[in-house]
């Protein structure tokens, strides 16, 4: 069983510069970044950065603080997927390039995944250390000499019905 957390940053939301991380239980870890993005991108690209990296057979269970990454690559993409790429109300994917490269990677990984989200900020090791990766990624873009690129799609707005869950709250979804 692999077990990745996973975290995004972005230093000024929307447009700031953006860094993501993976990290593995058991091992290595990886982190990168961009001038301009998002929260939502840094948060999807940590979790395709993780998928990218974890190939094979092996079952795999990604943590992450945030639902909607989660739920964008678990509840949300079949529907949009059989709807052509809309949300309910029929609106356009936001960030669709990374929604369908995290699909493309999940059909096309021999394991199962399964997605699990986690409390931020609240002394989770790997969470924490993801957390530290990430927005070290995000200072070093930012740092980055060159024209800012600014982001073609913004974030999908994210209801929220129970905003509130236990501080040891756990969700996994299959």
């Amino acid at each position: 069983m692999i077990i990745v957390s996973t975290d995004g940053s972005c230093l000024r939301n929307p447009g700031g510069a953006i860094g993501w991380a993976w990290v593995n239980h058991e091992g290595p870890s990886a982190s990168g970044g961009e001038r301009s993005g998002t929260n939502q991108i840094a948060e999807l690209r940590a979790l395709l950065e993780a998928l990218r990296a974890h190939p094979g057979s092996d079952p795999m269970i990604i943590e992450s603080d945030s639902q909607y990454a989660i739920k964008c690559a678990s509840e949300w993409l079949p529907g949009w997927k059989r709807k052509g790429w809309k949300t309910a109300s029929g609106a356009p994917v936001k960030n669709l390039d990374l929604v369908r490269d995290i699909d493309r990677e999940i059909a096309e990984r021999k394991g199962p995944v399964r997605f699990r989200w986690v409390r931020g900020h609240v002394g989770n090791h790997f969470n924490e250390v993801a957390d530290k990766l990430a927005g070290e990624a995000a200072r070093e873009a930012a740092a980055r000499p060159g024209p800012i690129e600014v982001p073609k799609s913004t974030p999908a707005a994210v209801e929220t019905k129970n905003a509130s869950p236990a501080a040891d709250a756990e969700m996994t979804l299959f």
